[in-house]
């Protein structure tokens, strides 16, 4: 039992394990992970980290909640980092370096209940007015592509608007539609 070659080989084992069932793999913990985006409702682009020396970056998420904010009702709200962690692995799998395109991001729960009123398909518990949720395209990518990427991460919700060119990630428990 205590034989180091077999210790070494399980610990070895293991780690491989765990490497492979990750999916694809975030940046080395101390790296920088930087995303481009634009919000398509409002015109403003941000380029900047919202990971960097092995950590959430503070400045980086504040900035990006702000792109990300209820335009129509100014509000802010901090979004889930996670979310960003799930835009960065469909850019390393879709191998993306251009800047994402924001369709919508955080509701407030007015401007959620306007748009459901409207008979827009908003569900009336919508990930969205958590900051849970992000509605994204990335041009080049066709959208079937993009939704086939994001279901292959497991990570969350996964909705297909081929119609309206666009696939919504969340943070939720994993689900399709």
């Amino acid at each position: 039992m205590n034989n180091p070659s077999r210790r070494r080989f399980l610990a070895v084992t293991c780690a491989t394990a765990a490497a492979v069932s990750a999916g694809p793999t975030l940046a080395r913990a101390g790296s920088s992970r930087t995303l481009k985006m634009r919000n398509l409702h409002t015109g403003e682009r941000l380029s900047t980290a919202y990971w960097a020396n092995g950590s959430y970056n503070n400045s980086g998420l504040k900035q990006f909640n702000r792109l990300l904010r209820d335009h129509r009702a100014n509000e802010v709200t901090r979004m889930d980092p996670k979310l960003f962690d799930i835009v960065y692995k469909l850019k390393q799998k879709l191998n993306f370096n251009g800047e994402v395109e924001i369709i919508s991001g955080y509701r407030s729960a007015k401007t959620n209940a306007k748009l459901r009123a409207a008979g827009r398909g908003v569900a009336r518990r919508s990930y969205h007015t958590r900051g849970m949720a992000l509605d994204i395209r990335m041009p080049g990518i066709s959208t079937s592509r993009l939704r086939r990427a994001a279901l292959d991460l497991k990570a969350g919700g996964v909705g297909y608007y081929p119609k309206s060119g666009f696939v919504h990630v969340d943070t939720g428990p994993v689900r399709r539609w």
